[in-house]
């Protein structure tokens, strides 16, 4: 082992067990011995141990130990066996010394999760773990380090090339110094981040010597570009989605009218209870949506407003649904709105406004056109109904309903993503990008309305993964 270290510092240790012929567990038996001798060796890589035993011949700051003699005989035998010995009497004669490699190009990418979802971490490694740390050094270069706890799960889900434990990295937390560590073994001082990466773990790596800097634009076009299997786990989303729809309105259709309120199964319908029959129904399927929206009126005049408590009848009820795959981890999105009981005529306006809307935005989608269009076609539609919106140059009246968001986002391992669809964003749509459509109107008092589909860029225009009906009434839904 000692002298596959000495002709290839760099080995982790799966490579060095490999290279010296020994299974793994001889190697962590072996190097537990050096450590009982007295020397502070980690399982890092090679590097690690040539340092830690001084390989290099540098000149200790210790005092000699009680395995000094023995190690010293070792690694002599070792430097024959790897064919590095040299005579010292002759001229040309040389020491080894540490490999250095050298790169091209970008600096390394250096990943540690900021949770099981960080997407970076996700569609780098194709494997979702709380904790971890991942460094890409280049094309087919790359190494992944798991806990104990995750490392069979990272060898069966993982694209890394290379896969290695580290269980007292794991104990310590120690995932940035770790990285810093192995980027110095290669001769590397600095390195790319997400945006994601947590601040503490960015100034470790600072702290560890290397010029660690926040890459803004890393994985941005490769996420955006959903390839045919993307494509198809939205889709798949997308449709889990609209049967925890279809679950929400079924609730809402078997109860009762009561004083204005819904009611179920002797008590109050509240969006709670909505909220846990939807997120049965995804469970079973294999998604989850923790956040997803069942407010009813007058409260979902607040876009974002999640749902507490009864819902009332003859009033607007937002659905909006946008679970992601325990497996694939990839999102769907989709909104539709109903009302229970009488629909009032202002609601049936609001509503066919919308729908309008969400036709127009549709209809201008395509590849190469800026992402500001569909928002304007989307706004334009509103103002000529006689709404208002948000947006500058498409006002409207006031005290009116009004869209005070933007038409649509991009959807893939996180809900939103680029790009988006909204005022003065000029950056062209591009075919494999996959977006929501989801005008809406809100007027504080009385309710909202929104309707949302998704679908994905094609150079001809839109292909629309939803397929639910928009209708106002729930009974269409069933």
């Amino acid at each position: 082992m000692l002298a596959a270290i000495i002709a290839e510092p760099g080995l982790n240790p799966l490579e060095l067990a490999d290279r010296a012929g020994v299974s793994e567990r001889t190697l962590r038996r072996d190097l537990a011995q050096l450590r009982d001798l007295g020397y502070e060796v980690a399982y890092t890589s090679g590097y690690e141990v040539q340092e830690k035993l001084n390989l290099e011949g540098r000149g200790r700051q210790r005092a000699r130990s009680r395995g000094d003699d023995a190690l010293l005989q070792a690694v002599s035998q070792a430097i024959e066996t790897a064919g590095l010995w040299r005579n010292p009497d002759r001229a040309d004669a040389t020491l080894p010394k540490r490999a250095r490699s050298r790169r091209s190009g970008k600096a390394p990418v250096v990943l540690i999760p900021n949770g099981d979802q960080d997407a970076d971490f996700i569609y780098a490694t194709g494997f979702g773990v709380e904790s971890a740390l991942y460094i890409r050094f280049g094309d087919d270069d790359d190494i992944l380090v798991a806990s104990p706890l995750e490392i069979d799960r990272a060898r069966a889900q993982s694209r890394a090339a290379v896969i290695v434990e580290d269980r007292e990295t794991y104990v310590q937390q120690t995932w940035a110094p770790l990285g810093a560590r192995m980027l110095r073994e290669r001769g590397i001082n600095d390195a790319r981040v997400s945006p994601n990466l947590r601040a503490v773990h960015l100034e470790e790596l600072r702290a560890g010597g290397i010029d660690a800097q926040v890459d803004r634009e890393l994985f941005v076009a490769e996420r955006r570009h959903k390839s045919a299997a993307e494509a198809a786990a939205i889709q798949e989303a997308q449709n889990a989605a609209e049967s925890a729809v279809v679950e929400v309105v079924r609730g809402l259709v078997e109860a009762e009218i009561r004083d204005g309120d819904l009611w179920s199964n002797g008590g109050p319908l509240t969006s709670e209870r909505l909220y846990a029959r939807a997120q049965l129904r995804l469970g079973e399927s294999g998604y989850t949506c923790p956040d997803m929206i069942i407010a009813g009126s007058p409260e979902c005049a607040m876009p974002h407003y999640r749902g507490t408590g009864p819902i009332r009848a003859n009033q607007p009820v937002i659905i909006d649904i946008f679970p992601t795959s325990r497996q694939t981890h990839y999102s769907g999105d989709i909104t539709r709105t109903v009302v229970v009981g009488e629909i009032s005529e202002d609601v049936r306006r609001m509503h066919a406004a919308v729908l309008q809307a969400l036709d127009a935005g549709i209809e201008s989608i395509a590849a190469g056109v800026p992402g500001q269009e569909p928002h304007h076609a989307v706004c334009q539609v509103l103002v000529d109904r006689g709404y208002a919106t948000t947006t500058k140059g498409f006002e409207g009246p006031d005290g009116v309903a009004k869209l005070n968001h933007s038409t649509g986002h991009g959807v893939g391992l996180e809900v939103h993503e680029v790009p988006a669809l909204r005022h003065a964003v000029v950056d062209e749509l591009r075919e494999g990008d996959v977006v929501t459509v989801e005008p809406g109107l809100y007027l504080l008092g009385f309710g909202g309305v929104r309707v949302e589909d998704t679908g994905i860029v094609t150079k001809n225009g839109f292909q629309n993964f939803t397929t639910l009906t928009r209708s106002l009434n729930p009974q269409d839904y069933l």
